[in-house]
């Protein structure tokens, strides 16, 4: 059964993962609408992402890496270690037990009487140390514990060993060898004595001292480097060769002894110096001392930091590679996405755009046939008054009312060309193409317009191209274009300070350009992104919403194009491009 407390701690778990899910799931959420966040959300996740795709593996195989090859550049080392320690113990076993041989063979070779001879004992001495190294002395020690007979440097016979723990310990194991000690020379040297019963009985040692240079030279033929320490010890702790780090012969080493073992073995810990070292120790099996060769860690592993120096360079160049790779090919992503959006966007708002000109164009043939047929009864009975009035005989207001019915007739046939441009509007009537010239056609428009201006007092400047080229359209749709923009360019800007510019130019061999710029109100993004949809209107209460809706068809059915560039509270400038079509040519305004 399950506890409360772990009841309690599953809950929480399940909350914060709740909780982490939510936060990467907010991160990577990206505003439905079109905007620039959306852009810089989307690159921010791709850069992140992809960052994470490439670093992650590269820093994981670089971890991995790197504990591999320290670890086994640190087994390497281990196992350099205690190769060499081995070796240096055995050589150190096979020397001691050498020279153990050597005095055993000589109480064993040599009758007691022999020995006690001073002449033979320098002639075996001379014959030892001629074929080995290290002996420095060789003496007789009776039963009683006296010297009785000695060859060496020093004054040693008649010296009294019985109370000696070396005298002691021959005398139990029958064969011994000392620790490094002073004794009555003042040196530091170590024994090697052998027990030797006479025919009576009697136990006699004799006893050969060992220099400990000779331990030296066995440890400088390990070939250590300069920054490496080897040292013997005894099963005290105490120094029985030179350390360079740690003392000299005698001292006591400040390292504790670790525990006993027989095969070479390699730690890793902190002096008494506070230097991390690797120290490998080995005890011997038949002597009482411990080899300990001590090298710090920092020397050890160099090749192994500048290996990782190397490594971190090359990772800290390829993150930064990485991160402007992906910098750059995020930004190009984005922006071909962004272009894509914005193609679709401008696609789906012209086919939006398009399907409510249909809508309206079929309205709009509905609304045109429905007034045409009362139109068609209007105009009929108006000519059958007209010509009654002129038959009938003259009265007092004759003319008065042949005047009233030429009224009728001429509303009549203004409302017919409204009905018949409903209809062009809603049917695509075919377009009469004739050879024009832009300036004369914006000039016929500016007629239309000038005595409005004149009273409103707006000045009008135009900047017609003298070698515009002679273009290929339709003059009726061109100058419904041209008056809808001019009117709306007046409605937007002030009495006497208004200002409208028109100009035409040339881009290339193929398009025409026209720009009508105004001083007025100028509209804003939300307005400029609506402009040509039908029925949007900023003239409240007055305005249809139709006439660029219409522009914009028109433009489109010529085969030009419309744009338009406004900035609130500045002005508005429209630029119409019109086809100029082969075979027309060059006339001037």
């Amino acid at each position: 059964m399950q506890g409360p407390d772990k009841g309690e701690a599953g809950k929480k778990g399940m909350r914060l993962t709740d909780k982490i899910v939510s936060l990467i799931q907010k991160l990577y959420s990206l505003p439905d609408q079109v905007s620039e966040d959306r852009y810089v959300k989307l690159r921010r996740n791709m850069a992140v992402l992809m960052f994470l795709v490439t670093a992650v593996p590269l820093s994981v195989m670089l971890i991995i890496n790197h504990h591999q090859y320290q670890s086994a550049l640190r087994s390497e080392a281990v196992t350099q270690f205690r190769v060499l320690e081995n070796k240096a113990k055995h050589s150190f076993e096979l020397f001691l037990q050498e020279r153990l041989s050597t005095v055993k063979y000589i109480a064993n070779a040599y009758s007691i009487e022999q020995l006690a001879q001073d002449g033979e004992l320098k002639n075996i001495f001379y014959t030892i140390q001629q074929n080995f190294s290290g002996f420095v002395d060789l003496g007789l020690i009776n039963p009683d514990g006296i010297q009785v007979n000695y060859v060496g440097p020093y004054d040693l016979e008649g010296k009294d060993y019985s109370g000696t723990s070396s005298y002691q310990e021959v005398r139990i194991k029958g064969t011994y060898i000392s620790d490094v000690f002073l004794g009555y020379r003042r040196f530091p040297h170590l024994i090697v004595a052998v027990e030797r019963r006479d025919p009576s009985g009697k136990n006699w040692v004799v006893r050969a001292s060992i220099d400990i240079d000779t331990f030296n030279d066995i440890i400088a033929s390990m070939g250590l480097e300069a920054d490496s320490d080897a040292f013997l010890l005894n099963r005290q702790g105490i120094i029985q060769t030179p350390s360079k780090f740690y003392g000299q012969v005698l001292d006591e080493c400040p390292i504790e002894l670790p525990p006993k073992t027989f095969q070479p073995t390699v730690i890793e810990m902190t002096d008494p110096e506070g230097r991390d070292i690797f120290l490998s120790y080995v005890y011997f099996s038949k002597q009482e001392f411990v080899l300990f060769l001590v090298k710090e860690r920092s020397l050890l592993l160099r090749s192994w930091y500048a290996l990782k120096g190397q490594m971190l360079v090359v990772f800290s160049l390829s993150m930064v590679l990485i991160a402007f790779i992906i910098f750059r090919l995020t930004g190009l992503m984005v922006r071909r996405i962004k272009q894509a959006d914005e193609r679709r966007e401008a696609a789906y708002r012209e086919l939006e755009h398009n399907q409510k000109l249909s809508s309206i164009g079929q309205m709009a043939a509905g609304v045109a046939h429905e007034i045409n047929n009362p139109l068609a009864i209007i105009n009929e009975k108006a000519g059958l008054m007209q010509d009654l009035l002129k038959g009938a005989e003259d009265f007092a207001r004759k003319d008065k009312f042949l005047g009233l019915v030429q009224s009728i007739i001429k509303s009549v046939d203004r409302a017919r060309g409204i009905t018949y441009r409903l209809l062009g509007f809603a049917r695509r009537l075919e377009t009469h193409y004739e050879v024009l010239e832009v300036n004369n056609v914006l000039r016929e428009v500016l007629g239309f317009l000038e005595k409005e201006a004149e009273e409103r007092n707006v000045s009008i400047h135009l900047e017609f191209s003298e070698d515009l080229p002679k273009i290929h359209s339709d003059q009726g749709q061109l100058e419904q274009v041209f008056l809808n923009l001019m009117s709306n360019a007046l409605a937007a800007v002030q009495d006497h300070q208004g200002q409208i510019q028109i100009r035409t130019w040339q881009i290339n061999e193929q398009t025409v350009c026209v720009s009508i710029d105004d001083n007025g109100c100028g509209m804003d993004n939300e307005t400029l992104r609506h402009i040509f949809e039908p029925f949007f209107t900023t003239k409240k209460g007055y305005g249809t919403g139709l006439g660029l809706s219409i522009t914009y068809g028109i433009i489109k059915k010529l085969g030009g194009d419309i744009k338009v560039a406004s900035e609130k509270n500045v002005g508005t400038t429209f630029t119409i491009y019109l086809p100029v079509k082969e075979g027309t040519e060059k006339g001037t305004a």
